[in-house]
């Protein structure tokens, strides 16, 4: 007697306007994340991650590797871009059929990806090999690779480029290494260092957040100006930020160097009382026509306590808005 198949493999739900709704369990391996191959074209014309894992040594013995270090870096990096941010994600991803296409595993979905532990491995590794962290890697060359992926970019030589530096704050849930309390953010974190030049990334660089804002900022911005101008000696350069880096060694060095430079100015009572003419204009527009008004004014002006070298240009908006007033200098 011939055994009945009990099991139900398609479903039938109500009907959606003229289009058959239904379920079924025989689609076999799929993923949400399609949109990533989109990430994978992009990288094969810039050939990005390839470049990025030479920044890399790996001195593992070649007879013992089942993952090569540019598909595990590609594994990472991809990883990431998807929003899985940790490492015990890729306990279950390193079977997902797409993130092995995107790794570049020729048998994708049937070779495993690497696992959380051999991640880490690299992750962990630093510029000295040692007998569990054999991948290394050369900080220069990563930091030239982010350059130099902006300046192949551009199809001329251009007339100016315009440097954003700038801090923000990365938080801590944990005990990690180098945690402490920023009082302007209210909570623990690091303070990485950004250099932006429109929409690409020159510098991320990771520091605690017990220092100033503009620690070490010198040393990333020459570096950096120094590659420009090997490729294009003329280029005008503007430095812009906050006042966080509205500092006496961040600016003599610009003036050095030849490098125009925009940064905001902390407010104080000496600077408001300066400004305290265009201050009182701009409350007057506003109230003849209850609309924000800005008034602006520039002077020389020197710091009391001679933390500047020298006078230096200062304009300010003054701004009445809301019946209140709203000053910004830089």
């Amino acid at each position: 007697m011939a055994t009945t198949e009990c099991i139900q493999s398609r479903f039938r739900f109500a009907r959606h306007f003229t289009r058959e709704v239904v379920g079924e369990f025989s689609g076999g391996k799929m993923t949400s994340d399609a949109g990533a191959l989109l990430l994978r074209e992009a990288d094969q014309e810039l050939n990005l991650l390839r470049r990025f894992s030479r920044c890399f040594v790996d001195g593992r013995n070649p007879i013992f590797i089942e993952h090569t270090l540019e598909q595990m870096i590609a594994q990472r990096v991809y990883g990431l871009a998807l929003g899985y941010e940790d490492l015990n994600d890729h306990e279950q991803l390193r079977y997902d059929p797409l993130l092995g296409v995107l790794a570049g595993k020729a048998e994708a979905g049937e070779q495993a990806l690497a696992g959380k532990s051999t991640l880490n491995r690299m992750e962990l590794g630093d510029s000295t090999p040692d007998r569990y962290k054999k991948i290394t890697y050369c900080q220069e060359a990563i930091d030239d690779l982010l350059v130099d992926t902006f300046l192949e970019a551009q199809a001329e030589a251009p007339e100016e480029i315009v440097l954003d530096v700038d801090t923000t704050d990365f938080a801590i849930h944990g005990q990690q290494e180098g945690r402490f309390y920023h009082g302007y953010y209210d909570q623990y974190c690091y303070l990485p260092l950004y250099v932006f030049a429109g929409e690409h990334v020159l510098c991320a660089r990771l520091r605690q957040s017990n220092i100033d804002p503009s620690a070490g900022s010198v040393n990333e911005l020459e570096r950096i100006i120094r590659r420009i101008r090997a490729r294009w000696p003329e280029v005008k350069i503007v430095l812009r930020g906050d006042s966080g880096f509205c500092r006496e060694q961040l600016m003599s060095w610009c003036e050095a160097q030849q490098v125009d430079y925009v940064f905001g100015l902390a407010r104080n009572s000496l600077l408001e009382k300066i400004a305290g003419g265009a201050l009182e204009e701009a409350r007057q527009q506003w109230e003849q026509t209850q609309r924000p008004a800005r008034v602006f004014v520039e002077f020389e002006h020197e710091t009391v306590s001679g933390t500047w070298n020298r006078r230096r240009r200062v304009v300010a908006k003054a701004e009445h808005i809301a019946g209140k007033s709203n000053p910004r200098l830089w």
